[in-house]
């Protein structure tokens, strides 16, 4: 007899009259525990067409609250969720969609200490995360718990998704083995993102997670999927398991979870050990909003080097700086004059922070990065100032 009730079949009749799915694939669906690392970009259209689909439990992990700049994306939330933990916004959403759905809610960053206990209570992992240390760190957990990791991750108008941690393919470490330098890929909040681009990968995810429960099709075992939304295609680059790899390979050395949120930022204060006085969290000198405030008010003589993109110069920019993209001041650099005071501004101070050890390097001594970027500044300086 069915363990669906009659309002279940209902709901679920597209379903139920798939050979692929029917009666089984459906209660096979209701007994599903999925685990959603994120509830932004990726985690909006993934947690909604799981709970659509009837997975009978989703957790949701995050520890953001709504911010209007995530609208144009993140679906489950609206303009009356600001200010709230994207996780209630997010259980609210679904619970609308479907009541029938449990929604766990964990707001909490995914650690490595809260892992273990996180992941333990779910078949299948789906990984939205938007940094590289959390990325690293599921893909690991997953691997040394044995649950699949539905992956997918988005920039500017790019994506791509596989599935990892699979006891037949590889993981993430088999294709990236270890985390970029700091700074050097900017976040989706440095670089942009096309706002329809989550959706795609999202669903995607969604797709093989669904797969995974059911144990039907052909998942992305083994395969990445790269989709260009200005071309409109789709690519598909095979990814094999590496004997080498470091947390799946023949002699792993990684056996335990480690936190490294220093590689987002490259913070020596977060790391345990002390940032020296006037250097900030990225690890090169900084001034403060205010302090550079003061000195522009006062009329002391101190180039403002702006290295965002022409077009978030046109958004906002600090009266009197100057434009220099970063990718152009490899270039640009014999222009500037290495014995003027020079703060570099872009807009949380990271990519500012990557031109001040450039400069430094070329002999620069009085240079120094905005803390916080031009975003700081609208807070603590200007609030005419237009954040984004």
């Amino acid at each position: 007899m069915s363990r669906l009730t009659p309002d279940e079949i209902r709901r679920y009749s597209r379903h139920l009259i798939l050979p692929e799915i029917g009666m089984e694939g459906q209660e096979k669906l209701k007994d599903a525990r999925v685990l959603c690392i994120g509830a932004g970009g990726l985690g909006s259209p993934l947690a909604l067409y799981l709970a659509a689909a009837g997975v009978g439990r989703i957790g949701l992990v995050d520890s953001d609250a709504v911010d209007e700049s995530n609208l144009q994306r993140q679906v489950l939330h609206g303009t009356s969720d600001l200010g709230r933990p994207k996780v209630e916004s997010a259980r609210e959403t679904l619970t609308d969609v479907n009541p029938q759905v449990d929604v766990l809610v964990h707001e909490e960053r995914f650690t490595a200490a809260n892992a273990r206990d996180l992941l333990a209570g779910y078949d299948v992992v789906a990984d939205g995360t938007d940094n590289f240390p959390t990325r690293y760190l599921v893909n690991d957990a997953c691997v040394l718990l044995g649950k699949p990791n539905a992956y997918g991750s988005i920039f500017r108008f790019e994506g791509q998704a596989s599935v990892f941690g699979h006891p037949d393919g590889p993981c993430y470490r088999c294709l990236y083995p270890e985390p970029p330098p700091p700074g050097l890929v900017p976040s989706c909040a440095e670089g942009g993102v096309l706002g329809v681009l989550p959706g795609i990968i999202g669903l995607v995810q969604a797709t093989e997670a669904l797969k995974l429960v059911l144990g039907i099709g052909e998942p992305l075992v083994g395969r990445l999927l790269l989709y260009d939304a200005l071309t409109m295609r789709f690519r598909e680059m095979r990814v094999t398991r590496d004997p080498r790899c470091p947390v799946c390979g023949e002699n792993p050395t990684i056996t335990e979870l480690e936190d490294r949120s220093e590689l987002c930022a490259g913070s020596t204060a977060e790391s345990g050990a002390p940032a020296a006085a006037g250097e900030g969290a990225n690890g090169v000198p900084e001034i403060e909003p205010s302090e550079l405030s003061r000195l522009v008010d006062t009329g002391e003589d101190v180039l403002l080097l702006d290295v965002r993109y022409p077009e978030e110069f046109r958004i906002c920019r600090i009266r009197g700086s100057e434009l220099i993209p970063l990718p152009l001041l490899t270039r640009e650099a014999g222009r500037l004059d290495p014995a003027r005071r020079t703060v570099v501004v872009c807009h949380v101070g990271i990519r500012s922070a990557q031109a001040v050890r450039y400069l430094r390097g070329l002999g620069f001594r009085r240079v120094e990065n905005l803390r916080g970027g031009i975003d700081a500044w609208s807070v603590e300086v200007d609030p005419s100032i237009p954040r984004y």
